[in-house]
């Protein structure tokens, strides 16, 4: 799963990025109010984390637009302002939930678990938890995979390729889509680096049965199907 991490204080961020990252969560940050809008529009993020008082924009502002484009995407207010005013404010204008700084980093993950309990929407297939093709299945609360019934282990980085391919079930997607949505937006590295990790995945996924899942369409990507190739 992608969140997006908005906060201004870089020893809190650093802080919230790493332990969300060590929970398998691909994390974006954003420093500031434009800056998250601009990562908000160009990227579908399962969660976004705000807070209030940033520079350029204000979070109360980013939330209007947020909720202007997007009803769906949850938003968890994380500040230091702690009114009943600001929080009935900010729940009125759509926010999800609402933590009060200074904050211990575990209720924050079971508040963003709780939230993600409530399904995780897909553009194709709604709200989704569970995603399936063929005999592979992929449980998006738990992040446990299995073929087969057969329980398959992962890194961070294989889990979220597969997970970004069985959200987009038979559709082709580029290596640069893929180092978009399965790295962060401040990775610059080449894009073979999707090669490597594909190739990885295969031998965990498809090596040991019969009917393969991941294709690669040459000179496009890839893509997971259960449909037989031709």
């Amino acid at each position: 799963m992608r969140l997006l991490l908005v906060e201004d204080e870089e020893k809190v961020a650093r802080f919230i990025q790493r332990g969300l990252e060590a929970e398998r969560f691909a994390v974006d940050v954003a420093a500031d109010g434009s800056r998250a809008l601009a990562l908000a529009t160009s990227y579908s993020y399962d969660l976004i984390i705000l807070d209030l008082m940033l520079p350029e924009q204000s979070g109360t502002e980013v939330l209007r637009q947020i909720r202007g484009r997007d009803k769906q995407v949850p938003v968890l207010i994380l500040t230091a302002r702690d009114e009943l005013r600001d929080k009935v404010q900010h729940f009125e204008m759509g926010a999800d939930d609402y933590l009060t700084k200074p904050f211990a980093f575990a209720e924050l993950l079971v508040r963003i678990k709780a939230l993600l309990r409530r399904g995780v929407v897909n553009q194709t297939y709604g709200r989704v938890n569970v995603l399936q093709v063929a005999d592979l299945e992929l449980d998006r609360l738990t992040q446990q995979v299995k073929r087969a019934g057969q329980r398959i282990e992962l890194t961070v980085k294989e889990y979220a390729l597969l997970e970004y391919l069985m959200l987009n079930v038979d559709r082709v997607l580029s290596r640069t889509m893929i180092i978009e949505h399965v790295w962060d937006q401040s990775f610059d590295g080449a894009t073979n680096i999707v090669d490597v990790y594909v190739r990885h995945l295969r031998n965990k996924v498809d090596e040991a049965h019969e009917h393969k899942l991941i294709r690669t369409v040459r000179g496009v990507g890839y893509a997971i199907s259960d449909e037989e190739e031709t």
